[in-house]
């Protein structure tokens, strides 16, 4: 199975082209962090994208440098001879499917350095979070309790568990 999945950011603006028999191809380079070293340093590797029709339609209107976006795809590999005869190799993540990763207007800078595309991170010196984030932290749900007028009787021989503490038993 040839199944690509990943997250990253644009390098650059995609690259709009259409070839000669009328298909629209965006080309773009993502860049994926690899996973920190034991120093705290992190390198990333950039990866080559290609997009067809549709896809490429999206990427043409919605995809900018820096946004932080979720791909799944294939990968391709082919190969070319350049101007001088030597033949190059190349591998491209064939994108069939887009997320975003981040909401346009947070970004990870400061609440005042312009707009970006995400959500504003917590930083560890300042825990701050806005309304709209608070709607997404999940609470706990209320202990059900019975309505007025609810007989046990009605359970078919199910009954009321009375030190349930709110916890499933299992």
């Amino acid at each position: 199975m040839n199944r690509f999945i990943g997250i990253g950011r644009l390098v650059a603006d995609p690259d709009i082209r259409m070839s000669t028999s009328g298909t629209k191809i965006a080309r773009y380079r993502l860049a994926i962090n690899r996973r920190p070293k034991e120093d705290g340093t992190q390198e990333a590797d950039f990866l080559s994208c290609l997009c067809f029709n549709k896809t490429a339609d999206f990427v043409e209107r919605y995809l900018r440098k820096g946004m932080k976006i979720a791909i799944a795809g294939r990968i391709q590999t082919g190969s070319y001879e350049d101007k001088d005869g030597k033949k190059v190799y190349t591998t491209d993540i064939i994108v069939e499917e887009h997320e975003f990763c981040e909401s346009k207007g947070g970004g990870n800078t400061a609440p005042d350095a312009g707009q970006g595309y995400g959500y504003q991170q917590r930083q560890y010196g300042n825990p701050t979070i806005t309304p709209r984030q608070q709607s997404f932290i999940p609470q706990r749900a209320p202990r059900w309790e019975s309505p007025a007028g609810f007989n046990t009787a009605d359970l078919d021989g199910f009954a009321p568990v009375d030190d349930d503490n709110g916890d499933l038993p299992f």
